[in-house]
């Protein structure tokens, strides 16, 4: 169970990140979103009997800095107070930290999970992209010294975020990638399935009307998503995905009204808080 949130959240982390389209079909694809800091209050939406969660709500506090020549810097922190059954509580943090290269080509990645305050897992480490191939390979650090292989077309979180916007804008309803975000040891990815609604034109949408910035959003174009996700290995035994997490993303990369699904209980964060940050400026190359 805990690692289904720390999956959640770091899916998340994937979902909003601040990116540039990979490979571009014409110039006015290119699509570059705001620096920022959102805060969202996490709460339990729904639970079943045998779930063993009565109880959960929590913060998530996501920051993204950096520009497109540097590459960006994501940070997250997750922090929920988790109630079972029994009325035990278990407090989890969930810290991570990634920088990504445009066009994929390279991924730092860090996470701690922390369990009342005792760490439960760690991962850590580097992928790079070949050039020639489109494979990458990761170079983990954490949990252990390891080299781990991915095929060629996998996405790091924030070609498959540009991907996502990409295809919203260009009107497709779906679609479908194999993702990799150094989460849990490092050495595995997910297929996933992406279903993109109907757009919401500039003006059409009032979730975040309390907000402070609640107009610069409501200027902005948005889209409905949800996001499956599949063990490999795992879809000629079970078809249902190993959870479910559905956003509505804002053109300039601002997700809101966020819901993950894990099957036996569910969970949904409400933005909050949302300050706008200044892009770092441009000094000469990448990290």
């Amino acid at each position: 169970m805990l690692k289904s949130l720390a999956r959640g959240a770091l899916s998340f982390l994937a979902a909003v990140a601040v990116h540039a389209v990979t490979q571009p079909a014409a110039a006015e694809e290119v699509v570059l979103f705001a620096p920022h800091r959102a805060v969202y209050e996490v709460t339990l939406s729904s639970t079943t009997p045998g779930s063993g969660v009565a109880g959960l709500s929590g913060r998530m506090v996501y920051e993204l800095s950096g520009s497109a020549c540097e590459g960006y810097t994501q940070n997250m922190r997750f922090v929920t107070r988790m109630t079972n059954q029994e009325g035990i509580e278990t407090i989890n943090d969930l810290r991570t930290s990634s920088w990504e290269e445009l066009a994929g080509k390279r991924l730092r990645f860090s996470s701690a999970q922390y369990q009342n305050d005792e760490i439960s897992e760690a991962s850590q480490g580097d992928a790079a992209r070949d050039k020639s191939t489109a494979s990458a390979s990761v170079e983990l650090v954490k949990p252990g010294k390891k080299r781990v292989s991915l095929p060629s077309g996998v996405y790091f979180p924030m070609q498959h975020a540009s991907a996502l916007i990409t295809s919203a804008k260009r009107g497709q309803k779906l679609f479908s990638a194999n993702l990799y975000d150094g989460s849990e040891k490092g050495d595995k990815y997910y297929e996933t399935t992406a279903v993109i609604g109907k757009k919401s034109n500039p003006g059409a949408n009032t979730t975040a009307v309390a907000l402070k910035e609640a107009a610069r959003l409501a200027a902005l174009e948005s889209w409905p998503m949800s996001i499956s996700y599949f063990e490999l290995g795992k879809e000629k035994q079970d078809l249902a995905p190993a959870y479910e997490l559905a956003f509505r993303y804002f053109e300039n990369g601002v997700t809101s009204d966020l819901k993950i699904d894990y099957g036996e209980f569910a969970i949904k964060g409400e933005l909050k808080d949302l300050t706008f940050l200044e892009a770092s400026k441009c000094t000469g190359g990448a990290h």
